[in-house]
């Protein structure tokens, strides 16, 4: 841990965060709003290590300069800003930059026995112990107060995978109960599933892709809980309350002023 500390401080001490560019970033991700001098600067400088020990690999079509690297690395550690001080993108060194949607090869094997093989389209994956795939188009889609960051949600699995298998139950916290998490999570996902079994058209609270399974749900419910808290928090409190006990953030009392704008304006 203190070999890690000193190595860190080191190399922001050669690097610095460059101010101009990061107010320019910061400014250009309204998911970032809210966030006091402090939290901004600490935000900055996990970006830049960010940077640091994931490689960014960009297949033909994309290309990013030094602010896209920026944004993104903003969106995947602002889930970071307040856990403590671990390694907890462990597992992973490198995110593959699509141009487009790719296929992803699928094999599921049902309840008689018989396995079944297609390429399913997506735009993001990540694997255990393995890289995290982005395409390009929902990376430029992340960043709005609308419901949906394809970065928080790929990196939420990251955290899932910590304990093994993605199964919608990172490590929680000392403090944290697993009974409490499980059942707040559970109750919701089948409320949800039970919603669009009545009516698979229906239009639910939060996007349906999370009722595809515990995983799924805990991703999709991190996306809301930085980009649409006061969505999330209507739907399912006891779920808003379990991502504030993780993240230690509370993004729907930090973004209130900005909702409130937006929803007067739109009003």
């Amino acid at each position: 841990m203190f070999f890690r500390s000193w190595r860190r401080r080191r190399l922001l001490a050669r690097h610095p965060l460059d101010a101009q560019l990061w107010a320019a970033v910061c400014a250009e991700l309204p998911v970032l709003a809210g966030l006091d001098p402090t939290e901004r600067q600490r935000l900055g400088e996990l970006s830049l290590l960010f940077l640091h020990d994931k490689q960014l690999t960009c297949l033909p079509g994309v290309a990013l300069d030094d602010a896209a690297r920026l944004r993104l690395a903003a969106q995947a550690c602002l889930p970071l800003l307040k856990l403590p001080d671990l390694d907890w993108y462990q597992g992973f060194h490198q995110l593959l930059l699509y141009p487009d949607d790719f296929l992803s090869p699928q094999r599921h094997r049902d309840e008689a026995g018989v396995e079944h093989v297609w390429d399913d389209e997506r735009s993001g994956e990540a694997w255990q112990q393995g890289p995290v795939i982005l395409a390009w188009p929902g990376v430029a889609a992340s960043g709005a107060l609308d419901g949906y960051n394809l970065v928080i949600h790929e990196l939420a699995h990251k955290l899932d995978m910590l304990n093994g298998g993605a199964n919608g139950q990172p490590p929680l916290h000392p403090d944290m109960h697993p009974d409490a998490w499980a059942g707040a999570m559970q109750e919701a996902f089948d409320a949800l599933n039970a919603a669009l079994d009545r009516d698979p058209d229906a239009e639910t609270a939060i996007d349906p892709y999370a009722a595809e399974s515990p995983a799924e749900f805990f991703a999709v419910t991190s996306e809301y809980f930085f980009t649409a808290p006061d969505l999330l928090e209507a739907a399912f409190p006891a779920v808003y309350a379990q991502l504030r006990g993780f993240y230690r953030q509370d993004p729907l009392a930090r973004l209130a002023p900005l909702t409130a704008a937006l929803q007067a304006g739109s009003s």
